[in-house]
């Protein structure tokens, strides 16, 4: 199925190409909330649904070396891995369904990832969705799940479409912690992972994991909402 190929792209990850001078030559992965105004989903599951969402996307087989998306995904990984997180509703939802990409539903919450590309090409089903308006209700728990789990930094606060890229920035980074014998069944079972909260005393412990190698944190770029390398999540599996 190409697996080992495409979780390579993501062991090996470090942005070598430098950003092009026309911003909309950018390459960003666009992703999409499913929030209904009368039904809005909770935070946890639509994060969830975001993550995964983006690492099957990423592990898919048209993702893999001579596959139709592979080109795509094998330029977006030279550089930054950017995404874009917007909502959509009712018929802009089925409207985005239509395009490149995977759907995850769970519990209820969809998010669906996309291919990646230019940000000044991308359809216009997309770029009418808003960016805000991603809030919906709901904590994450704190307890500790086991498997891939995503843990969010206890600070700074983000908004739910931030959290939507960084997750999903995670799971793709944390899929190699996966042990090898074990990669594809996960894949087949929808690439399951929890998303989790993680308060002061977990935090620094996470930190101390990924300083040992045994954990892959996210570190932002800081061009939204936070300051530049912030770590916040950081993928563990056990």
């Amino acid at each position: 199925m190409g697996l080992d190929s495409n979780l390579d792209r993501f062991a090996r990850y470090r942005p070598t190409s430098p950003d092009p001078d026309d911003p909309g030559r950018v390459l960003a992965m666009p992703l999409v909330l499913r929030i209904e105004k009368t039904a809005p989903p909770a935070k946890g599951p639509l994060l969830e649904a975001a993550a995964r969402a983006t690492v099957l996307a990423c592990l898919d087989p048209r993702a893999a070396p001579g596959g139709e998306w592979a080109e795509a995904f094998d330029a977006w990984c030279a550089g930054r891995i950017r995404k874009i997180a917007r909502r959509a509703r009712g018929a802009q939802w089925r409207a985005v369904e239509e395009l490149p990409g995977v759907t995850v539903e769970c519990a209820g919450a969809q998010a669906r990832a996309f291919v990646p590309g230019p940000v000044g090409a991308v359809d216009r089903r997309l770029t009418r969705l808003q960016i805000g308006g991603t809030e919906v209700a709901g904590e994450l728990a704190d307890d500790e799940p086991g498997g891939l789990v995503l843990w969010v930094a206890p600070q700074p606060p983000m908004t739910v479409g931030k959290l939507a890229a960084q997750v999903s920035h995670a799971s793709m980074l944390g899929a190699p912690l996966i042990p090898s014998d074990r990669l594809e069944p996960w894949y087949a079972d929808g690439c399951p992972l929890s998303v989790r909260r993680a308060d002061a005393s977990r935090w620094a412990a996470l930190l101390a994991e990924e300083a040992a190698g045994r954990a892959v944190a996210v570190r932002d770029a800081g061009y939204t909402e936070v300051a530049p390398g912030s770590c916040t999540v950081i993928a563990s599996f056990g």
